[in-house]
């Protein structure tokens, strides 16, 4: 009996250090929706090396206060929290801007091509016009990333014509939105 339980309780060591194991060298780490069951403590020891930096700042147009952490500043990875509270407990939402390993665990990241968007959303996106705050927003238009909680905004690779400018849906023919070579620059996740 005493080798059964010596056994049973071997093997429950073992296993429990090698998912400790498999957590920190987990490839998937940069999925962004995997972070918001955690607090900003946890999120340091789950990423000891991301050398988080935290802070207080202006959001939402300037009218919002709220606590925020940066993991990997100046990194490709960089990757900006705000928190729903000062105890930092709650994610308000996540943000990223920089083609590092971030991305949704729809697979968009920054690169992600509008025609790779239209495909995951398995509907036609719209987007809103460039040069100003919400520039390229995505509208999902009821498609399978309607309840995702991302928030996609796009950039062209070419200079885009006038109309493309301002806040308004845009309506361009195929031809002329290939010609803009479009891709993500922005993805939000907003949790709250």
């Amino acid at each position: 009996m005493r080798k059964i339980v010596f056994v049973i309780l071997a093997l429950t060591i073992i296993s429990c250090n090698s998912s400790k194991k498999a957590i920190s060298t987990n490839s998937n780490k940069f999925i962004v929706e995997d972070l918001t069951a955690y607090n900003s403590e946890q999120l340091k020891e789950l990423y000891p090396d991301a050398n988080m930096r935290e802070d207080k700042g202006m959001f939402e147009e300037g009218t919002v206060e709220r606590a925020y952490c940066v993991l990997y500043p100046n990194t490709p990875n960089e990757l900006h929290i705000t928190w729903q509270d000062d105890e930092k407990s709650k994610i308000h939402d996540i943000r990223f801007s920089d083609s590092g390993k971030w991305q949704s665990s729809t697979g968009i990241r920054v690169g992600t091509s509008y025609t790779e968007l239209n495909d995951l959303n398995a509907k036609p996106i719209s987007f809103y016009g460039f040069g100003w705050d919400y520039s390229g927003a995505v509208l999902w238009n009821e498609g399978k990333l309607e309840n995702s909680q991302l928030h996609v905004f796009l950039t062209p690779n070419t200079e885009p014509k006038s109309q493309f400018y301002g806040d308004h849906i845009i309506k361009a023919s195929e031809k002329e939105i290939e010609e803009l070579d479009l891709h993500v620059q922005t993805l939000i996740l907003k949790v709250s």
